[in-house]
């Protein structure tokens, strides 16, 4: 014995599953845009952290002239004397 569904009551269901669908592939293709503009922006913010940076491989020369000091002349000789 087979039980029948009234119509309405299917055609109800049926249209609410429908509205369910839909509403699920508009959230679906917002998020995916949504993604892809913070894959975007995140692109864009390393290609500017890229394109700031220092050239590697850059030589730096530094030129220092050291001056010689002068000695004071000695005042005192200490004699050290060792008992065997």
């Amino acid at each position: 014995m087979t039980i029948v569904e009234p119509t309405r009551d299917r055609r109800a269901r049926d249209r609410r599953e429908a509205r369910r669908t839909r509403r699920r592939r508009w959230l679906a293709g917002a998020g995916g845009v949504v993604l892809a503009a913070l894959v975007f922006y995140a692109g864009l913010a390393v290609g500017r952290a890229i394109e700031e940076a220092p050239s590697p491989g850059g030589s730096q020369t530094l030129v220092r002239t050291l001056e010689p000091a002068t000695l004071a002349p000695v005042t005192q000789t200490v004699t050290v004397t060792t008992g065997r």
